[in-house]
């Protein structure tokens, strides 16, 4: 593209100038995919501004998928903007009718999941329904979680779900270039909120008792604005962080001004004690449980509570919206959690996605493939080839998650992810299944255990 010509059609040379004439030129076909920009430096010495501003104008229309910088093409127009997508939660992969084993995402097992008839018509019944007032948490919900808080939260709200107390978190606490650490491997969706975000992540490496402290250190020098890491069920490797593992986080935290976000998010199902950084830093610490696992998806339901000033930002861009959760459904899950029997019911399903994982752990450790965690409704299996043990499994129609899509960059080895909520319960089954994913795995040779 001439820069000239370029210079020409922006009216207003400021930052969000520069970026809505090009989006404009975009949208209306003038300027095409695979357009190559001009750089940088040279539209800023056309337009008579500084580089940094044209650099912004970039960074906007990058963010909204219009374009793209790489070295050996310089910037590239891709075409109209778009809605952002969640890349890794949707790369799962698509092999047609023959599958009949969805091990790809960690659901829970609707037939151990409580009722909720009789918590929704409780909830239904109960007084103060059909106003406008904002409650960011009802009384009974509060009342029904705050007991078992891991530390004295000053600030409470209800959101829709974990993913989404999370995101909220990030999109409030970070500006578009700000650094947030987290966990790696770690859930595919935090990845795609944390990208959505505009935020620079800093990835911090685990093993089984969760986030080493020296890659903790090291993230901490680029003086992220967050931490978000799972203190137990992590997802997608099963690590719990223990209270020897929490103390030494804790005392690289100490100097830190890092908010930090814990993502509970099997909460009751974990059979992991929660072990939270809250009990240190209860000024500076958000912990994010989710209920839809352990009571029902269709509650769509996670509380949020931790620092004051971080729960009020929220609470804040909320009101944009949704403004607050459905006391109907809040009433519903503090029923719930209220009920012995829904609480002996929980407590079995936790016994029994254990025994599941577990079951299928020493299956493949019997056929030379060693997985790590002890938690979680996941197994995060080493494998030599991904690609190759994708396609071995699928033509054996079983579906799983490649590793890939848990961390930031390159891995240095390969992983597949195994929901392992739904699995069968008959032992011959088991075995079969464990045969041809230790098949995958090894592709008829030896691996490494995970780290």
């Amino acid at each position: 593209m001439d820069v000239a010509w370029l210079a020409r059609q922006i009216g207003d040379p400021s930052a969000r100038g520069i970026a809505a004439a090009l989006t404009d030129l975009i949208r209306e076909g003038t300027v095409t995919a695979q357009t190559r920009l001009p750089t940088v430096r040279g539209l800023a010495r056309e337009l008579g501004v500084s580089s940094g501003t044209v650099a912004e104008a970039w960074s906007e229309l990058r963010r909204h998928g219009m374009i793209r910088t790489d070295r050996r093409r310089g910037t590239v127009v891709l075409g109209p903007p778009d809605v952002p997508r969640p890349i890794r939660y949707e790369r799962l992969g698509h092999w047609g009718d023959r599958l009949a084993i969805d091990l790809t995402i960690a659901s829970p097992d609707t037939a151990l999941l409580p009722p909720l008839e009789a918590a929704l018509a409780a909830a239904a019944g109960a007084q103060g329904l059909n106003d406008y007032a904002r409650e960011t948490i009802t009384p009974g919900l509060r009342a029904a979680v705050e007991p078992g808080w891991p530390f004295p939260a000053r600030g409470w709200l209800a959101v829709g779900g974990g993913y989404e107390g999370v995101q909220l978190l990030c999109q409030t606490t970070a500006l578009p270039g700000d650094r947030i650490a987290i966990e790696e491997p770690t859930g595919a969706r935090l990845l795609d909120i944390l990208e959505r975000t505009g935020a620079q992540i800093i990835p911090v490496a685990c093993d089984e008792h969760g986030p080493l402290p020296a890659a903790l250190e090291q993230a901490l020098r680029a003086r992220p604005v967050a931490f978000v890491y799972q203190p137990r069920g992590q997802s997608p490797c099963g690590h719990a962080v223990t209270e020897e593992r929490s103390a030494e986080l804790a005392a690289l935290l100490e100097p830190a001004k890092t908010l930090i976000v814990e993502d509970d998010g099997i909460g009751e199902l974990s059979v992991s004690p929660m072990v939270s950084l809250g009990a240190r830093f209860p000024d500076r610490t958000v912990l994010v449980r989710s209920y839809s696992k352990s009571h029902g998806p269709d509650l769509r339901i996670a509380v949020v509570g931790g620092a004051a000033d971080a729960v009020e930002r929220v609470r804040v861009l909320r009101s944009f919206g949704t403004g607050w959760t459905s006391r109907i459904l809040q009433d519903t899950l503090a029923h719930l959690l209220g009920d012995a029997g829904v609480r002996e019911r929980v407590a079995h399903a936790r016994e029994v996605y254990a025994r599941r994982r577990a079951r299928l752990a020493a299956e493949l450790a019997a056929r030379g493939v060693r997985t790590g965690g002890r938690d979680g409704l996941a197994l995060w299996v080493p494998v030599r080839d991904e690609p190759a043990a994708l396609v071995t499994l699928a033509a054996h129609g079983i579906s799983v998650a490649p590793g890939s899509r848990y961390v930031i960059g390159p891995a240095p080895r390969h992983h597949l992810r195994l929901a392992t909520a739904r699995l069968t319960d008959d032992p011959d089954e088991l075995s079969a299944l464990a045969d041809v994913i230790a098949l995958a795995a090894t592709g008829g040779g030896r691996i490494s255990p995970s780290p």
